[in-house]
């Protein structure tokens, strides 16, 4: 189900987050609204759970949270929506879909439904090179329906950002002109790790564009809103200023766990490995994530071409590290090259090298690399 290459569109500076919202909503219309038609989660489960009367105070909540903890990016929410003429309702809920499906009552969900999404990523800094590599994995509703906003902000701030449609720039990945980048994975939680009407993940991400720095990014931007986020993630904070990689475990109520990347290849797939947390919400996403990390501990990692045949590995029949379908797919793979600073996007399997868009990571205007 390979797409068309992904879109470059570049917005701002505007008058307000709203307007910037509004123009991405209006030049994305229909990659959006066909989304929202396709999304069997949105349509069989979001919807459904968001119009019972029960569930009205839990989606007051959540919204009322994350709108007074993020006013700016809340309006960024509202103007995609009036710009691309679909409800509120419907972008809400796309935007708070993990945060929102552990509380689905498992009897409500349709069986051949899918709600788990997963990555992997490889990480080195060593004396030959820094790298961070990406697997963006998604359910089959996203393929094709994802776009890279580039934009300027009033305060001079600009950053990339791989966006799935009608959600907030990025769940995925995305760097800024403080030359920083990050890659973001989910952990599936345990039932009772998860934490009611917190900070939604689309939000701490979208926040994570405009650190400053990697202390800025870690204190500010990641530890303060921790304390009240709703699930488990992965992150992986890269700055080509200090040539420095960080894998970043956080969990609801506060708890965080920071492995600095050095030479010794580091992969993961959507679990734990050095926070200790209960984890694995399904027998599926144990398997599935358990099975990526035994495949790579047994393949070769000393070079980046060994890194892009780790993530397109499909040698496991059911849970291949390149995942081809029919429920999940990797969309892209990203690769954030510290030392050549650059940003390359790799549409198809990253063994064959089929690289759509270079972006420096370095120049002001994010100019295409030659």
């Amino acid at each position: 189900m390979k797409g068309n290459m992904v879109e470059i569109f570049e917005v701002g500076p505007c008058e307000n987050a709203y307007q910037m919202g509004f123009l991405i909503g209006q030049r994305f219309s229909n990659l959006i609204r066909s989304r929202l038609a396709r999304d069997l989660i949105l349509q069989n489960q979001l919807l459904q759970f968001a119009g019972a009367p029960e569930s009205r105070s839990f989606i007051e909540a959540i919204s009322e949270n994350n709108r007074n903890k993020f006013p700016r990016y809340w309006d960024e929410l509202l103007g995609t929506a009036a710009g691309c003429g679909v409800s509120v309702l419907e972008i809400i809920l796309i935007n708070f879909r993990k945060e929102i499906l552990p509380f689905i009552s498992k009897n409500e969900i349709s069986s051949n439904v899918d709600s788990a999404d997963d990555c992997s990523d490889v990480l080195v800094v060593n004396d030959s090179m820094a790298i961070a590599a990406h697997n963006e994995d998604a359910n089959a509703a996203l393929v094709g329906h994802t776009y890279v906003i580039k934009c300027e902000l009033s305060n001079g701030l600009s950053f990339m950002a791989y966006t799935y449609a009608g959600e907030l720039p990025s769940c995925a990945f995305g760097f800024n002109s403080h030359g920083l980048a990050f890659t973001l994975n989910s952990v599936p939680p345990a039932e009772d790790e998860i934490v009611a009407a917190g900070i939604g993940r689309n939000f701490i991400s979208r926040d994570l564009l405009e650190a400053t720095s990697i202390d800025d990014a870690l204190t500010v931007r990641t530890y303060q809103s921790f304390t009240s986020h709703l699930l488990e993630f992965k992150l992986n904070i890269a700055d080509i200023k200090t040539r420095q990689i960080l894998n970043v475990e956080t969990a609801s109520r506060n708890r965080v766990s920071v492995h600095n990347i050095g030479p010794t290849p580091f992969f993961h797939a959507n679990m734990y490995l050095h926070l200790e947390v209960q984890q694995f919400s399904t027998k599926v996403q144990d398997e599935n994530s358990i099975s990526r990390q035994k495949r790579a501990t047994v393949l070769p990692k000393r070079s980046k071409d060994d890194f892009l045949s780790l993530l397109g590995d499909t040698n496991h029949p059911e849970y291949p590290i390149y995942m081809i379908g029919p429920t999940l797919y990797t969309l892209c793979t990203a690769v954030i090259n510290l030392d050549e600073q650059i940003l390359t996007i790799i549409e198809g399997n990253p063994k064959k090298g089929e690289v759509s868009h270079v972006f420096s990571m370095s120049s002001e205007d994010f100019k295409i690399a030659q």
